[in-house]
């Protein structure tokens, strides 16, 4: 049996993650979209990423039937409950950021 933090961190874990959800947070994004707002991740593991955040049930997938066919991702009802805790690691951050002297920019909660 997983313990509350292992499955947490099983679930949202990993260097992308929390960004991804992060990102999600302002609304269906496209792929290109993640791709520019996260710079760095390549296609092959956003995919990846996307893939188990939806298969977890945090992440909900639409295919538009349009040529080119069209997907977008958003959160899914249960994605949404994991925003209050994703904007309290970034108060964290922040936080961590000024005791230490390291520089970060705000979390406001992303664009539309």
């Amino acid at each position: 049996m997983l313990s509350a933090i292992e499955l947490t961190m099983k679930l949202v874990g990993g260097k992308w993650k929390c960004l991804i959800l992060y990102h999600l947070g302002g609304g269906a994004r496209r792929t290109r979209d993640l791709l520019e707002r996260l710079g760095g991740i390549s296609p092959k593991v956003l995919t990846e990423q996307l893939r188990q955040l939806e298969a977890d049930g945090l992440v909900a997938r639409e295919v538009f039937a349009e040529v080119p066919p069209r997907v977008e991702y958003r959160l899914s009802e249960e994605g949404k409950t994991f925003l209050p805790a994703l904007y309290t690691l970034c108060d964290w951050g922040k936080a961590y950021g000024l005791r230490h002297g390291t520089a970060t920019s705000p979390c406001p909660p992303p664009a539309e």
